[in-house]
Parts: structure tokens; C-alpha cells; sequence
């Protein structure tokens, strides 16, 4: 299947996606124009747009097999207006001028052609997406190809698999807040990542402790390692400390020493010849470096009065600052004792505060903060959700359970149309009629 891009902004194609792109192409949408263009123009364009919409995931030949242009639609049957109408007025008035000029009989007409695309609510990935439980149909489609969604308690791995009145369809609750929540942002994930690693090492810890080699031999690797260790640490404080008085020459040699020291850490077997001579190597260069802060000391007085004037204009606003910030510690003092389990001193604070610290609390308690999740914890709705959070009248849906139930095939009625779509007629009635002659 070919990857279209659902957030592309040069065609400006809307798709079933709750991307903040896709919003953007459906507010700047307009309908297609119909000037100078042929009637076979007009349909290619409708067929183009709203098949970008319906099912771009499914093949065109695909869809033209689940074509059917018997479109299902109701009409209520007002028992009342039966019984005192029986059908003559609006047959008397076809053709005899009985109607009013530009009205119809029916206030209400029933929309048909906006039901063209109705076949494809059935397919599993369009449900999953109609429900709520995906932010859109491809990524529904994925989470049923990795099995985490099961039809009538049976796991099912087709997205093309057709419903039909009553199935229930559930997907796993982890992938639905993935899906449904907000992203995870550079910090979480570097939580997240830390966290990872940290698991990783206890596990390598376990499986070395099962196979100890000899002590003698991992003493002497030790000792290696933490003396390559110590000289890349103060290579580190030289280069953060000295920056603008080193010359270029002298970074570039620090550099390349962090670079061997690298390259002997990184074998499983520290040689204590190398690291002897990376010390010699360590030792020249800390001498050299000496040598230079001594040159440039004179030259730098001056800039360095300079610097303490500023730095006192500095201290100033931050005492201020850090007086402006006592109330805000407070209260952050009060919720870590809290989260921590200890004991919070309520008289130190006031009603407000008080009643914010209760809320964190609460908040915290129901929507814990969780670094392995892959969405970001607490857990809050996704961006731009709100535009398309609706759900159709076909479908039953259990929020706390991840599940739906397919209770029957999309109909039309007087006013309205149970397919989900952002065109209008202008755009449904031309494509429903380039499916409607077939020419395959």
C-alpha cells in the first residue's frame, strides 16, 4: 500500500486524521468550481476529493467491487399523519400547480448521494476510528494488523474484515490512551529513556553476578576503567572551565584525548598499557595547559572587573526574584512532603494554595505520573481532538471498556445522513454519480 502523507499541505487534501494539518486543509477547504468545466471534470474532481477522505486507505478497484448504488434510507412513518392524510394532496399536486413556487412537498428532503460512501463504514480500521479508539484510520489499521483489537472476543488481524449489525469490537485500553492522549515531550522522553537503561543495567548486573569472572582479573579491569574514567571527567572541567582562555590547538588535543579514552573504554578488555600511557599523554597536556592560563592572566584583569560588575547587578535582581518566588516554594515544598508521604504543615498556607495542593493531589492519586507509558503521564486528550470528536448513531460505545457494538448498517433520513463527511451535495452528488456508470 502506498504511504500517503496525511499531513501534507501542498494539495491541501483532507483525510480521517486528527492531525493539526489535517484541521488546517479542512478549514481552508472550498468547494470545487464548476465554471468553464465539463460534467465529467466536475465528477473526476468530486471523486478525487472525497475519495482522499473515504477510505484512502483501500485500493480504487477495491472500492468499486463494494460499490452498490441501492443506498439504504428511512422515512418515519407518523402513524397520526397517516390516518388523516392519504396521499391525495400531494398527488394532486404534481404537475396541477397546486404547489408553491420553489417549495417542495417534503420541508425536509432526504440527502442520498451523501450516503455513496456508505459501504465503507462497515470495514473494521473505519470503525475503530469512528469510535473514538485511533486519532485515524491508518493508525486504527495498524493496531489491528499487530493484533490489539479482537471482533466478538476473537482476536482479528484483518482491517478490511466488514461488520455487520451486533458485532462488538474492542480494542486493547494501552493503545487507546497512546492513541488518544497527548505526545510525549523531549524531556518525558528522556525519563523515559533513562529509565529504560537503568532496567537494562540492573538486568546485565544479574547475569554478571551469575558468571563472576576470577577477582583478581576484574579488580585490575576495574581499576582501568575508573582511572580512564577520572581523566575524561577532568578533561571535561578543563574544557567547561577554560573555554575562552584555551587556544584552538590546545581544545583540538583535549578533544582527541577524549576520543582515545573513548575508543579504550569501549573495548570489553581495558589494557593497563594503554591506560598508562593515555595518563603520560593527560599529564603533558595539563602541564601545557599551565603554562597558557599563565600567559593570558595579565591580559584578562581588566575584562575580569568588568565581569564582577555585572555579576552584581545580577545577584541584585536575583534576590529580588527569589523573593518574588517564596509563595510559589511553599506550595511546591508542600506537595513534594505529600507525594512523598510525609507530613504538610496546613497552617502555612492559605485557603488558596490550600485548595490547589488538595487538586494536585487528587489529580496525581487518579492520573499518576508514569515514565514507561509511551503517551505522556498524568494522562491528558490529544491536541485538536475536539474538532473531530463526535461519534455516529450507528455505533453503541463503552469508554471505560475500550469496546463498541456495530448495531446496524448507516441509513439516510429526511434532513440528515449517518455517513460521516465534511463536503456537502456539492461535492457528494457529482462523485456518487461518477460511480454510478460504470465504465470498468
Amino acid at each position: 500500500m502506498r504511504n500517503r502523507a496525511s499531513n501534507t499541505l501542498s494539495k491541501g487534501k483532507i483525510r480521517q486524521s486528527w492531525s493539526k494539518y489535517n484541521l488546517y486543509n479542512l478549514q481552508r477547504f472550498r468547494s470545487p468550481a464548476t465554471a468553464n468545466r465539463t460534467f465529467f471534470q466536475q465528477k473526476w474532481t468530486a471523486k478525487a476529493v472525497s475519495r482522499a477522505y473515504h477510505g484512502e486507505q483501500v485500493r480504487e478497484g477495491q472500492w468499486k467491487r463494494m460499490f452498490s448504488k441501492r443506498i439504504r434510507s428511512v422515512y418515519p412513518m407518523n402513524t397520526a399523519d397517516l390516518a388523516m392524510d392519504d396521499g391525495s394532496k400531494a398527488s394532486a399536486g404534481r404537475g396541477s400547480g397546486l404547489q408553491e413556487q420553489g417549495k417542495p412537498f417534503h420541508s425536509r428532503l432526504v440527502p442520498y448521494t451523501q450516503m455513496a460512501f456508505a459501504p465503507l463504514e462497515r470495514r473494521l480500521d473505519v470503525a475503530i476510528f469512528r469510535a473514538l479508539f485511533a486519532s485515524s484510520a491508518r493508525q486504527a489499521r495498524q493496531f489491528v494488523i499487530h493484533g490489539a483489537v479482537t471482533v466478538n472476543g476473537q482476536k482479528m488481524r484483518h482491517p478490511s474484515y466488514l461488520l455487520n449489525p451486533g458485532d462488538l469490537f474492542q480494542v486493547e485500553p494501552e493503545r487507546v490512551m497512546y492513541a488518544t492522549g497527548a505526545p510525549k515531550t523531549k524531556f518525558e522522553r528522556r525519563e523515559s529513556r533513562q529509565l529504560k537503561q537503568k532496567s537494562e543495567k540492573e538486568e546485565e548486573a544479574e547475569t554478571e553476578a551469575e558468571a563472576k569472572p576470577e577477582p583478581a582479573e576484574k579488580d585490575e579491569k576495574e581499576s582501568a576503567k575508573d582511572t580512564l574514567k577520572a581523566l575524561m571527567a577532568q578533561a571535561k572541567t578543563i574544557m567547561s572551565t577554560d573555554k575562552d582562555v584555551l587556544p584552538a590547538k590546545r581544545k583540538q588535543e583535549l578533544r582527541g584525548f577524549q576520543k582515545a579514552v573513548r575508543r579504550v573504554l569501549s573495548r570489553s578488555e581495558t589494557s593497563t598499557i594503554l591506560t598508562d600511557s593515555l595518563e603520560s599523554q593527560f599529564s603533558e597536556l595539563t602541564l601545557m595547559l599551565k603554562a597558557t592560563r599563565a600567559e593570558k592572566k595579565p591580559k584578562d584583569a581588566k575584562k575580569s572587573k568588568d565581569q564582577s560588575a555585572t555579576e552584581a547587578s545580577e545577584e541584585t535582581a536575583a534576590a529580588s526574584k527569589k523573593s518574588e518566588d517564596e509563595a510559589g516554594n511553599k506550595l511546591s515544598e508542600a506537595f513534594q512532603k505529600a507525594a512523598e508521604g510525609g507530613e504538610v504543615d496546613a497552617s502555612e498556607l492559605s485557603d488558596e494554595e490550600f485548595e490547589v495542593l488538595r487538586r494536585a493531589l487528587t489529580q496525581m492519586r487518579d492520573n499518576p505520573i508514569d515514565h514507561s507509558k509511551p503517551y505522556a503521564t498524568p494522562w491528558r486528550p490529544r491536541d485538536y481532538m475536539s474538532t473531530f470528536a463526535f461519534i455516529p448513531r450507528y455505533l453503541e460505545v463503552n469508554q471505560n471498556i475500550c469496546a463498541a457494538v456495530y448495531l446496524r448498517h448507516p441509513v439516510a433520513r429526511p434532513g440528515s445522513a449517518e455517513v460521516p463527511t465534511p463536503f456537502g451535495e456539492s461535492v457528494s452528488t457529482p462523485a456518487y454519480g461518477w460511480y454510478l456508470k460504470r465504465r470498468w
